[in-house]
């Protein structure tokens, strides 16, 4: 556990930045701090909770903003399908637990060191992961106890450490070219959707889907080419 808990910092760092920009602007649009500690250690899933951020502050599409956060997070289907080796040695208990302080930096570091050492396993990811679920909810607490005790931000530009912070995490995910066609549909298919008026939690639901679609025709062809 010491062994993840070490190698995983300077991803906690990045990870505390962003985290404390959501933070921020999450108690400008209304959140209490308490809100977005309950929301970070619940949820732990940074681009679910801005999407849920922004659709409670400026609609009344709950619905929309959870189904938008769970197309968000579909993903990770994938990231514990993979790592169903190294939870094999974990209680049901303990493996929920395992699952639920799991997240891309961590996933990511886990299955790179396994490539490397066949031996790092379970101790490893749980390391990694509590101290990632740490610095999240502690960094976007900080965020929102320093965001209620000042001016609007807004006035001084810093309405768009939203979008930073979701580009930050977003980079976080980049895999290489293969991501290309499956997130150039997904952002081309959401703007066009908004700017036919569609709630902006609808449109990221029809942009997820139709980047799936995309994701799976192009696995499917290079499946086909080999």
């Amino acid at each position: 556990m010491k062994h993840g808990a070490l190698t995983i910092l300077p991803l906690a760092a990045g990870a505390a930045v962003y985290g404390f920009a959501f933070g921020l602007l999450a108690a400008q649009v209304g959140f209490p701090w308490w809100g977005i500690a309950l929301m970070s250690g619940a949820v732990h899933a940074g681009s679910s909770q801005i999407v849920a951020v922004e659709q409670f502050a400026g609609t009344s599409a709950v619905i929309g903003a959870a189904l938008a956060g769970a197309a968000l997070n579909l993903r990770y289907l994938g990231i514990v399908a993979s790592l169903s080796e190294v939870l094999s040695v974990l209680s049901f208990r303990m493996k929920l637990l395992v699952i639920h302080i799991t997240g891309d930096e961590n996933w990511a570091l886990t299955m790179a060191e396994r490539a490397k050492n066949p031996e790092i396993g379970a101790p490893f990811l749980i390391g990694s992961g509590l101290v990632m679920i740490s610095v999240w909810t502690s960094s976007t607490t900080l965020g929102a106890l320093v965001g209620a005790n000042l001016p609007n931000l807004e006035q001084f530009g810093l309405g768009f450490a939203f979008t930073a912070a979701f580009i930050a995490m977003a980079r976080g995910l980049w895999r290489g070219a293969s991501n290309l066609l499956p997130w150039s549909v997904s952002f081309v298919i959401t703007i066009y959707a908004v700017t036919l008026g569609v709630p902006k939690a609808y449109a990221i639901i029809a942009g997820a889907v139709c980047g799936l679609v995309a994701a799976h025709i192009v696995r499917t062809r290079r499946r086909v080419a080999l």
